[in-house]
């Protein structure tokens, strides 16, 4: 997160504007929040007044007076920033409000408080009084506030009138100031004495921590200490050791919280009293100091930590010794990155506390034993933190900004790894001040006391233990086995191929061996070169080293040297005839004759023994993990030598099995390697090399310095450099495809995609219910162990649910619909889709059979119905349909059944319902009998089947009018029943139709004695219950609903999700706990200031090519805004307008398709929503399971009043296992300037009341030192939730929303030390709870299924996972939810999507190396809240903060895993330019930490195949990246080395150089590379696995025709520039991306100032390399190889110079390159200067590019300068090719006189630039005649030399390319000299040169573009290409891009 801090509200107009409108109450409304920072403390006084404005006018203008005054007297200069805006504004409304507001009074002011206030305690406090619950305490807290504000503002009145204040007013304030403090806000437990019946407090595991806590038996409390209610250990503590309040409040109920959620899952003895486990304390205990003893035995210290030998005291002991550890931890601020820092301060508390406890006597002083740091308040910020963060703050400062070189400024790690060795005991407690911790640079105490003379010993302690050095070395450095081994590999396989037969079985030929043999020698000289790199490297880290560490690095240094002397003297005398080397040796020594083999192999075998030791140890790897933690000396030494004593890294080997694992597939992947690269690079090419050695070549085209010189080197070395170079680089290749198959294979094995479209989880769904109470319900019987192991993973079967009064079916109907519902509220589902995809909330007890979703079951009764008809009495057909469908068996008996129930309930006449009973009696007998189809005639009964859908429509409309109706339908029904269905007659029916008696037909019967049947009818149903209405509407759908249903749902992502969490139900999860029992957990959400809500402002803001957000949106997701029109009841957008109230669901609509903070709010509390029907699912009675949690839910309101209810009781527990806190940096800042993202924050913690907000509020102070005029700020991390909202009083509508403080902990300082994102994560973790951190983005989403799977991933951290550690971190994975935005979105998060699923999968298991990468993982939190928090924040270094968590993880003997049966949605960047920019952090990042201490240690300090795994998978990959690149350039210069000087035209009619296979072999390698094949293949084998292999092959053709082979070698060249920028020069910054959309066409001047360095210099480099080798070069003309070669270079070059073109949206429409022309133009010609922006001129931003030479330092600029050499290499070799010399002339003089006429061009440009300026006012005319004349010479000698045939057009070409490399040569060394060029006053004439290149490039970009926009097809291609993914799901780009909608026009002028 980038720095931006914008200090205090500098906005002066806003409070000005806001009063204007002071009519309006609701404009008003925020002025309460809109207040100076310095004024904070009349902001309680402006919310009173808004509260009472509406009831009472004059009381709220006596606030806003009394507020004013107070305001004075706090800044009675106005010094504060805005202060006197904001007093001027107040006073402007107070003479307005005066005039009105005394008109209406009635009393004096006095009085009028005085009433108001009396009516106010009577209305608001006593009302409230006898209220227990949780929302009645929450107002009443605040009418106490309230209350407070009026008393306090009362008593200024009567002041002022001399009016004293009436007694019983003041009883009630006396009454009112007592509640206040004990009626603070809380955050989730209310722990003041009347809040004891509130469900959470309840519950008996907090009443058993809070009792627990409560207990201060014993503690000697400070003299004159006064007593509070409910006193605790923490309160003593406080008292004692001086912690800050609020500091101590947040612990509280932090421990609370923990210990009671501990405590439960110890299952304890149900006893009268409850009493806290003591296995919950030793379980928390142990978790919370394990690294504090680990410290403590590490440094051989006793730790401080005495338990008392009586056992009554131990509980409380522990717990005074775990509450001052987390309060400690609580204040510590910037100190939480340094745990070991922690561990000191802990160590020196906890021994005085000890000593407090023991009563000792201090030897000292004779007193009792005090805290060195007096318990005043404050005392331990201000003495124990503020020093050493102002060491931690001025160190951050001396970085500059993370300009400064790593080497002379201590970092967080540096100031940490202090406290690792027993120096830091010098410290003293108290802390002496003049340690050399304090200690600042001599520099720095130079400047501070100039006058006193600073003594020596007061130097910079220097870095400890590690430097980081910008060096490649580093890369050696931390893998040296790595290159050791490659090097070694590479020299045997060499000396095998030259040597005799070279076949590999050759090795044993005695010669050959003995030869192989001799990369002995080169280990010892490597290990010397290690050993000295290690020297070099450390040397600025010399003065905190112990003697033990240098000792060890001279020994080793000095023994390497030693054996670089004894190998080669050995070797020599074992070669019984030596020659050449061997020989040389010899003969120094003087030994000829004898030759001794033997010694050879003794030496050998003595340089081997350490290696064969380790060997050993890795082979068992539990011997090493003892080895390395043991204390003894000896083992000690032991160790010692292999590698330094740490603190961390020690015993981070893995379990045997694991060992095994991972090695067997780096031994697989390194022999298909090597073998590779014998056969195919290095065998094949010694043959040709042997020939070019022999061939001697006399004749050169240029001037040859050493003509004679033997064997060829330079054309040896052209050839070999390219081979080596992706010798080195190809193991990345090897290693994409061995971790691809191992993780298909590994993902098929976790059954990943064995449910991925509808139709298999259609067929699938019967056995989801069983899975579904499998996996996510709690099984009662605790022996319940799952199937494990290899037959399991196979088979999976669960048992089918039986019928649905089960409370088994009640639970999944319970979660599906749940689901389900949350699909329809996100818009993924219409209305119709929700009814087919719901199970029946609430089961009917008249069905005993199981009742599936609609969707299921959709046209199964009309297909039967179909069939019956037709059946004519043969029943084979329909039986067999019925048997193998068992949906439609379902539909069939369902419909029945509920068919018989609906007419039973509507029929009550006694008659017929016997008549009824009699026709379904004989239906069932045929059922039994199966004789249903041959007895009934069904071909009647679609007849029955449309009256019966007939009657359904009438009981769904339920009107009393369509009784007559219902009666006649219910007739047709028996008619066709008994007439044309059953044969025989029914016995009742005969009997009510005669009527038992004789009817005399001819006389008329009275009406009221007329039978009528079915009279009698219970209709309308006015007893409808839910149930009732879902049974009839499921009832129609199964009736009706036709095939179209099969594919519910239709949205993609609707199925995606469903298909997915189906799925994962078959996978292996640990069982779910009961909510009770789970593991509690926190989200941490970061945010600085990025989008949190649209605005609709926003939304409609069309860009230039007339789109705005919320058209592009409806065009992307057409259904899904359909959806939403319906779920808003409009029928078109226009509508909507209509209707204010939608407003906000507009925006939310459109916030939720966004990357905005809104839409990873709404997925996270989706965790809540779960826990909460969890917990109600785990504690209802069966009759509550049955009714359902909707009815529930309906009843929330009046069930939360009370605290036994079982609503209250789910949100208690809901409460206690899940916090979300969202880390709003600048909330405080937004607010008080009245920024719109703060009031969209507010909205969000009223909308979900469970949400925190946590922000860094700085305060400036004026009042104390208003004399000096200076200014402090005061920093606090504070903690707020929304406040309750209140009805103003006497009115009916809200008053505004606001927000309410919990805790406010006060900080020694500026809390961002380093870098942001880190620093805003750690001030918020102290307000997290649980055991569990789950580490959220803010572009991050959530889903309602996925949280349900939560309580069982948390087990996950009570397994071992087949290793030797319990987890610390869990890894998620992922889904890429932009994908669908663009054909580049696609690229990406397919990419992305390849890394997060099966790269991880493969790094978590085989090869135990997966770090944390960035965000859903969740973390152990005591763990890492005891190791240094949950990421690294040192400013340039942590670039990649995440990584280092992961990395700190590892070597602290953490164990990081991957789980894939959940998932998060995450967001990524969507244009080519963001993508780049994502990629230059990522490989800055990766710069960054290949100087970092934490990778190196991980290189050093794991085994030999786990280091490898770690280098290929984090820095090593983007080595590689940087060697393909790098060979291209070698094989390029090597040619033109070959060309330019002949020595290619020498060997030409050489075969072996012309068919050179192993180039081949090579540069295919490289390009593999280069087009991205390393990403695709685990690309298209993640795809194959979760959407079938045919998809993967189709997508994988698909991306080739969108380019994305383009794509991926562009990335390349960014991976490259970047990280090899980082590691030569430094500059890695933390780039924000922007989460927007990218539908807009980017200029030319912008993709020009992104590019230009990192693609288009090196693209044109490479091309004019090509150019020169097409001109010259003869060797390969018409050989396939050629064209191959230089094709995929081509390529490479055509993709970095148009890439961004081809991908920039509208990048050929003529229009917009006319307009981009004209915007290049003005940039490249303005002037730049201070404060012009590199945006608006050529001149500031080739500053900027510049700015990283200036902290490259010495080292840097040298490296700069040599490589600019190379661009000199042209114009040596290319004026000897010119006609006029070719073949005559070669001395050295033809190249100095090419020398001589650059010099003359370059004197007559800067002439004539001089002249301009001197002479262009003056002498116009003389100026503009010397211009002409020297044109006209130009042009003379031109054609001149044309004329005489000197020279040809061909010469004049390359001219061109020998003199332009050579300028930009001159250029790049004039930039990396700076300083000297200025000096010499030439840095203007090095500027002109420059802009004169850019102008050069920019055409040579632009005119290709240019022309290609001129054909209207190619803008029509590129569109189809870049948004082929929108086009095929209806998105019409071409409207989009191509100008204005009319109709939106109109409707803004509207």
């Amino acid at each position: 997160m980038s720095q931006r801090r914008e200090t205090g509200p500098s906005r002066p107009h806003r409070p000005i504007q806001r009063t204007h409108t002071v009519g309006s109450l609701g404009e008003a409304m925020l002025d309460s929040e809109v207040v100076p920072s310095s004024l904070v403390e009349i902001a309680p006084i402006l919310r009173v007044a808004n509260e009472v404005e509406a009831s009472n006018p004059r009381v709220a203008y006596l606030c806003r007076f009394y507020a004013f005054e107070k305001a004075h007297r706090l800044d009675p200069t106005s010094s504060g920033r805005g202060v006197r805006q904001f007093k001027t504004a107040l006073l402007q409304r107070l003479e307005r409000e005066n005039e009105t507001t005394l008109a209406g009074r009635q009393k004096s002011d006095a009085r009028e408080m005085q009433s108001f206030y009396q009516h106010y305690y009577k209305k608001y406090i006593q009302a409230l009084l006898n209220a227990a619950d949780k929302a009645d305490r929450a107002q009443l807290t605040k009418a106490y506030q309230t209350a407070s504000v009026l008393f306090e503002v009362l008593k200024a009145v009567n002041q002022t009138e001399d009016v004293p204040v009436p007694i019983q007013i003041l009883q009630q304030q006396k009454k009112v100031e007592e509640k206040t403090q004990i009626y603070k806000p809380y955050n989730i437990l209310p722990l003041d004495p009347d809040s004891q019946n509130q469900a959470i407090m309840r519950l008996p595991e907090i009443q058993a921590a809070v009792t627990a806590l409560r207990n201060i038996r014993g503690l000697p409390w400070k003299a004159g200490h006064k007593k509070k209610t409910d006193e605790d250990i923490l309160d003593w503590l406080q008292s004692m050791f001086g912690f800050q309040e609020d500091n101590v409040s947040n612990q509280r109920e932090h421990l609370i919280l923990l210990l009671a959620n501990v405590h439960i899952r110890q299952y304890p003895r149900p006893e009268q009293e409850p009493k806290l486990d003591d296995r919950a304390l030793t379980i928390v205990m142990k978790k919370l100091f394990r690294n504090y003893k680990k410290w403590c035995k590490y440094l051989g210290r006793k730790s401080s930590l005495w338990l008392p030998t009586i056992q009554q005291e131990v509980q409380q002991r522990k717990l005074l010794y775990m509450g001052l550890y987390l309060l400690i931890w609580g204040e510590a601020a910037n100190l939480r990155f340094m745990p070991e820092c922690l561990c000191y301060i802990y160590h020196h508390m906890a021994f005085e506390l000890y000593g407090m406890l023991a009563g000792s006597v201090s030897p000292m002083t004779g007193e009792h034993v005090k805290p060195a740091y007096g318990g005043d308040d404050e005392a331990f910020l201000q003495k124990v933190v503020t020093p050493i963060y102002k060491t931690i703050a001025k160190e951050a400062k001396r970085s500059r900004d993370g300009k400064s070189k790593h080497s002379v400024w201590r970092n967080y790690d540096d100031l940490n790894e202090y406290f690792w060795s027993i120096r830091c005991f010098r410290l003293g407690w108290p802390m002496r001040a003049d340690a050399d911790f304090f200690c600042q640079t001599a520099e720095e105490l130079r400047v501070e006391n100039s006058e006193i003379k600073s003594n020596s010993g007061d130097r910079w302690m220097g870095k400890v233990n590690f430097v980081e050095i910008r060096s490649f070395w580093h890369i050696f450095r931390s893998f040296d086995r790595m290159w050791s081994f490659y090097i070694l590999c590479l020299q045997a396989m060499i000396v095998i191929a030259w040597n005799g037969s070279g076949e590999l079985s050759g090795i044993f030929q005695g010669d050959v061996f003995l030869k192989v043999l001799s990369i002995f020698i080169t280990a010892a000289v490597l290990k010397l070169a290690q050993a000295l790199l290690d020297i070099a490297l450390s040397w600025k880290a010399r003065h905190s080293m112990s003697h033990y560490v240098k000792l060890r690095y001279v020994l080793k240094a000095g023994a390497a040297a030693g054996w670089v002397i004894v190998m080669p003297v050995a070797y020599a005398y074992s070669w019984k005839n030596a020659s050449g080397f061997a020989l040389t040796i010899k003969n120094w020594f003087g030994g000829h004759s004898q030759n001794s083999p033997s010694l050879f192999i003794v030496a050998i075998l003595i340089y081997l023994s350490p290696n064969m030791l380790s060997a050993l140890l890795f082979l068992f790897p539990f011997i090493r993990r003892y080895l390395e933690r043991s204390d003894f000396k000896i083992m000690m030494l032991m160790m010692w030598w292999s590698q330094p004593r740490l603190y961390i890294g020690r015993g981070m080997h893995e379990s045997a099995l694991s060992l095994f694992k991972y090695t067997m597939f780096w031994i697989v992947l390194l022999i298909s390697k090597l073998a590779f690269s014998f056969y195919a690079e290095i065998k094949p090419l010694v043959g040709p090399t042997k020939d070019i050695m022999r061939i001697h070549i006399s004749v050169y085209s240029w001037h040859e310095f050493f003509p004679h010189a033997k064997n060829n080197l330079g054309v040896v070395i052209a050839l070999w450099s390219p081979v080596i170079l992706v010798y080195f680089m190809d193991t990345q290749i090897w290693y994409a495809i061995v971790s691809t198959l191992v993780g298909g294979l590994n993902g098929a094995f976790r059954r990943l995609g064995e449910i991925r479209t509808l139709a298999m989880l259609r067929s699938r769904f019967q056995s989801i219910p069983g899975a579904f109470n499998d996996c996510l319900v709690p099984h009662d019987n605790s022996d319940d162990t799952k199937k494990r192991g290899f037959k399991a993973t196979f088979s999976r079967k669960f048992d089918q649910l039986p019928s649905s009064k089960d409370k088994e079916a009640a639970r999944f109907a319970q979660m599906w619909n749940k689901i389900i519902s949350s699909f329809r509220e996100e818009d993924l589902i219409s209305d119709r889709e929700m009814e087919l995809l719901l199970v029946p909330y609430w089961s009917d007890p008249d069905l005993d059979l199981i009742r599936w979703p609609p969707f299921l079951l959709a046209s199964k009764i009309p297909i039967a119905l179909d069939m019956a008809k037709d059946s004519n009495g043969k029943d084979r057909e329909l039986k067999k349909r019925l048997a193998v469908d068992s949906y439609m068996t379902c539909a069939v008996s369902e419909c029945y059944a509920s068919f018989k129930n609906v007419i039973n309930y509507l029929v009550i006449g006694e008659r017929e319902r016997q008549v009824i009973n009699d026709i379904f009696s004989k239906i069932d007998e045929h059922i039994e009998k199966e004789t249903l189809i041959t007895e009934l005639n069904l071909s009647s009964l679609p007849d029955l089947y449309g009256q019966f859908v007939q009657l359904i429509e009438y009981l769904i409309q339920n009107r009393e009018e369509d009784k007559d109706q219902i009666v006649i339908v219910l007739l047709n029904m028996l008619e066709v029943v008994t007439r044309d269905i059953m044969d025989e007659e029914v016995p009742s029916l005969l009997e009510t139709a005669h009527n038992g008696a004789y009817v005399k037909y001819d006389v008329m019967t009275p009406l009221h004695q007329q039978r009528k049947y079915f009279s009698q009818l219970q209709f309308p149903v006015y007893s409808q219950k839910e149930a009732w209405k879902e049974k009839i509407k499921r009832l129609h759908l199964l009736l009706t609903v036709k095939e179209s249903a099969m594919d519910v749902p239709s949205n993609l992502e609707a199925r995606r999700r469903l298909t997915f969490f189906s799925n994962s139900l078959f996978m292996d999860m640990p069982s779910a706990p009961k909510i009770r029992n789970m593991l509690s957990f926190s989200v941490l959400t970061p945010y600085f200031s990025e989008d949190v809500l649209f605005s609709i402002f926003g939304l409609e803001q069309q860009n230039e090519d007339g789109v705005s957000i919320l058209f592009y949106l409806q065009k992307i997701f057409p259904d899904e805004w359909m959806n939403f029109l319906e779920r808003v009841k409009c029928g078109s957008e226009e509508e909507l307008r209509t209707k204010d109230e939608l407003e906000e669901e507009l925006r939310l609509w459109a916030s939720y398709r966004g990357q905005t903070l809104t839409k990873t709010v709404r997925g996270m509390m989706y965790y809540r929503k779960a826990l909460e029907l969890q917990a109600f699912l785990d504690m209802a009675k069966d009759e509550e399971l049955l009714k359902g949690y909707k009815a529930l839910e309906l009843t929330s309101e009046e069930a939360s009043k009370s605290g036994e209810s079982l609503w209250a009781q789910c949100q208690a527990l809901a409460d206690m296992k899940f916090t979300f806190v969202v880390s709003c940096q600048q909330y405080s800042i937004h607010k008080r300037s009245g920024d719109q993202r703060a009031k969209d924050i507010l909205r969000l913690m009223t909308t979900y009341p469970s949400i925190r907000v946590a922000y860094i509020d700085e305060v400036e102070q004026t009042h104390k030192e208003s004399y000096k005029g200076t200014e402090e700020k005061i920093y606090y991390s504070a903690l707020v939730k929304a406040a309750p909202q209140t009805k103003p009083m006497d009115s009916s509508e809200s008053v505004q929303t606001l927000d309410q403080l919990i805790y406010r902990i006060k900080l020694p300082g500026p809390a961002i030390l380093g870098e942001g994102k880190p620093e805003n994560q750690n001030h918020a973790i102290i307000f997290t709870r649980g055991e569990g951190l789950q580490t959220i983005d803010m572009n991050q989403d959530n889903y309602m299924e996925e949280a349900f799977k939560m309580r069982n991933l948390l087990q996950e951290f009570l397994v071992k996972h087949g290793g030797v550690r319990f987890p610390t971190i869990l890894g998620l994975r992922e889904h890429i939810f932009t994908g669908s935005v663009s054909s580049l979105a696609w690229f990406m998060s397919n990419q992305e999507n390849s890394f997060v699923t099966i790269g991880q999968r493969v790094l978590a298991s085989p090869l135990k190396i997966r770090f944390h990468y960035g965000h859903p993982d969740i973390f152990d939190r005591l763990f890492h809240l005891t190791r240094g928090g949950i990421c690294k924040a040192s400013k340039v270094i942590n670039l990649s903060e995440d990584i280092f968590a992961g990395f700190n993880s590892t070597l602290r003997e953490g164990n990081v895993t991957h789980h894939e049966y959940i998932q998060v949605g995450k967001g990524r960047d969507v244009g080519l330019n963001q993508i780049s920019m994502f990629e230059a952090k990522i490989a800055n990042g990766n710069g960054e930490q290949t100087l970092s201490r934490d990778l190196y240690r991980l290189g050093h300090r794991f085994d030999f195949f786990r280091m490898l795994s770690c280098y290929f998978t984090t820095i090593g990959f983007y080595f590689s990246t940087m060697l393909t690149v790098l060979t291209v350039y070698v094989f390029l210069y090597g040619r033109l080395y070959l060309v330019l000087s002949g020595l290619e035209q020498g060997l030409s009619n050489q075969r072996a150089f012309r068919n050179n296979k192993p180039l081949e072999a090579a540069l295919a390698s490289q390009s593999f590379v280069q087009i991205g094949f390393l990403m695709a293949l685990p690309m298209m084998m993640e795809i194959g696995l979760e959407r079938g292999f045919h998809n993967a092959l189709i997508e994988f053709v698909l991306m080739q025709l969108q380019l994305a082979s383009v794509f991926f070698t562009f990335q390349l060249g960014t991976k490259t520039h970047y990280y090899g920028r980082t590691l030569f020069h430094g500059g890695a910054e933390y780039r924000g991306t922007g989460r927007g959309f990218v539908v807009f066409h980017a200029k030319f001047a912008e993709n020009y100032r992104f590019y230009s360095r990192s693609h288009f210099v090196k693209g044109i480099e490479l091309m004019i390399l090509l150019l020169v080798y097409q001109l010259f070069g003869q060797s390969y003309r018409g050989v396939v190889t050629y064209i191959l070669i230089t094709v995929s270079i081509w390529f490479m070059v055509v993709t970095w110079l148009f890439a961004p073109f081809l991908f920039n949206p509208s990048g050929f429409e003529w229009q917009k390159i006319v307009d981009d022309w004209t915007d290049w133009n003005k940039w490249i010609y303005n002037r730049g200067g201070i404060g012009v922006p590199p945006e608006k001129s050529w001149e500031s931003w080739w500053e900027k590019e510049l700015e990283h030479l200036r902290h490259s330092g010495f080292r840097g600029i040298i490296l700069e300068i040599f490589l600019a050499l190379r661009f000199f290499i042209f114009q040596y070799g290319l004026v000897y090719q010119l006609s006029i010399f070719k073949g005559k002339n070669q001395s050295f003089w033809v190249y100095g006189a090419s020398w001589f006429v650059i010099l003359i061009l370059l004197l007559i440009v800067k002439g004539l630039g001089m002249g301009r300026r001197r002479f262009s006012t003056s002498f116009q005319l003389l100026f503009r005649i010397i211009k002409g004349l020297v044109f006209l010479a130009f042009v003379t000698i031109l054609i001149t030399l044309l004329a005489l045939p000197l020279i040809t057009v061909k010469d004049l070409f390359i001219c061109m390319l020998a003199f332009m490399p050579t300028g930009w040569g001159m250029l790049l060394i004039a930039q990396a000299c700076k300083p000297l060029i200025q000096q010499l006053g030439i840095w203007s004439s090095v500027r002109t040169l420059a802009r004169g290149y850019e102008i050069v490039m920019g055409l040579l970009l632009f005119t290709p573009v240019a022309f290609l926009a001129w054909f209207p097809f190619v803008s029509e291609f590129q569109t189809r290409m870049l948004f082929n993914q929108a086009f095929s799901r209806g998105l019409q780009i071409s409207r989009i891009l191509g100008g204005h909608r009319k109709d939106r026009s109109s409707k803004n002028k509207e």
